[in-house]
Parts: structure tokens; C-alpha cells; sequence
């Protein structure tokens, strides 16, 4: 199981590798929940550099490639990725919860602290998305594809399937890419529902950090 997820993805395991021994080379001066953030934020952030320097040079035969690559385990892993970054977010909002005691001249770090999070984590949802989309697009069995792209276009590339995730990520609604799959409709839902929780739980953050400095 291991290999075979360092095979597949070499880019998500090198992030996690990373962020862990981060995680473990931290001073132990920081608080626990500060020092498992920091590890989250360094693995999050690598993940999502290197996939945007992969993503900038394939093409949709690169595309096509790393899809092959997949299989249905990639579901497992996406939900429990999901699960962490949900989590984090949780985690957040204790951080936040304790700067109650802090002077609010010394509040920058800790909220830009906050902010990195917050970004890299719905930035991480909207990625992993993008590329289970591109996993059921170029696996489908038959010959129709469960999402029809405008154009007749049926080589898409990672911008393609980036336009579509973030597109829901955003308004939690489809673009003018159609989804005729049923499948891929419960998908797309679920995606819309996290969306609209995600998006609610951040706005409320920001809310709650603009009060604190009144």
C-alpha cells in the first residue's frame, strides 16, 4: 500500500514525508496544535508548489499519464485528505480562540499564520479535486466521458479540470462544463456541499479576526 502510493503519487508522498519530519524537527518550545500546523502548512504548501510547476508543464498526454496511474484507492485517499484539511480547520479556530490574551500589536504573526492556513487548505481541497476529476475523466469505461467539456473539447488538460473545481470551489455551481455522468454528479455535489461549509467556516474566521482588532 505504501509503495504503491509513492509510486502513484510521488509528489502527495514527498509532501507528507516533508511536512512530517518538519513536524519533527520543530523547536518543542511551540505549542503542540502550533507545531502540527506548521508540519500541515509545510506539506500543504509543498504539495501545491510542485503539482503548480507539474501542472504548467503537462500536457494532456502528461494528463492522460499520471490519470492511468489512479485507481479506485485514490478515493480513499482524497476523502481522508479532505478529513485533515477539515480538521485543520478546527484546529484553527482553537488558535484563534486563544489570542484572546494576546496584545492585539502582537496578533500579526499569529493571524498571518491563520491566513496561510486558511488558503493553503482550500487551495489543497479544490487541487485534490481537480485531479480525482481528471482520474474519472480519462478512466471512464464506454465512450461517453462523465463531464462534456464546452467546445467538443475531449483531450483536456489540468487547466481544464483546475477551470471546473475551482469553478464550484468558488459559487458551488458548475460552469459550463455539463456533467452527464450520474456518478460524477454526486461527486460534483459534494464537492458543492464542502464548498458552501468551507467557505462559511472561513468567512466566519475572517469575521471573528476583524472584530478582535476593534
Amino acid at each position: 500500500m505504501a509503495y504503491h502510493m509513492i509510486r502513484s503519487r510521488p509528489h502527495l508522498s514527498a509532501a507528507i514525508a516533508i511536512g512530517a519530519v518538519a513536524g519533527i524537527l520543530l523547536p518543542s518550545s511551540l505549542k503542540p496544535l502550533v507545531r502540527a500546523l506548521s508540519a500541515w502548512d509545510i506539506a500543504v504548501w509543498t504539495y501545491l508548489v510542485s503539482m503548480a510547476w507539474m501542472m504548467m508543464r503537462a500536457d494532456h498526454h502528461e494528463v492522460r499519464r499520471t490519470a492511468a496511474r489512479q485507481d479506485e484507492k485514490g478515493s480513499v485517499i482524497l476523502a481522508s485528505l479532505v478529513v485533515a484539511t477539515v480538521m485543520s480547520m478546527a484546529a484553527l479556530s482553537t488558535e484563534l480562540a486563544s489570542l484572546r490574551d494576546v496584545a492585539v500589536s502582537q496578533r500579526g504573526p499569529h493571524y498571518a499564520f491563520v491566513v496561510l492556513t486558511l488558503v493553503g487548505s482550500w487551495l489543497m481541497v479544490g487541487t485534490l479535486f481537480c485531479f480525482h476529476y481528471a482520474h474519472l475523466y480519462y478512466n471512464a469505461r464506454g465512450h461517453q466521458r462523465p463531464l462534456a467539456f464546452p467546445g467538443g473539447e475531449t483531450q483536456p488538460d489540468y487547466w481544464d479540470f483546475l477551470y471546473f473545481s475551482f469553478t464550484i470551489a468558488v459559487a458551488a455551481q458548475t460552469s459550463d462544463v455539463s456533467v452527464p455522468s450520474a456518478a460524477m454528479r454526486r461527486l460534483v455535489l459534494g464537492q458543492s456541499v464542502l464548498s458552501f461549509f468551507f467557505n462559511l467556516l472561513i468567512l466566519g474566521l475572517f469575521v471573528n479576526m476583524a472584530a478582535s482588532l476593534m
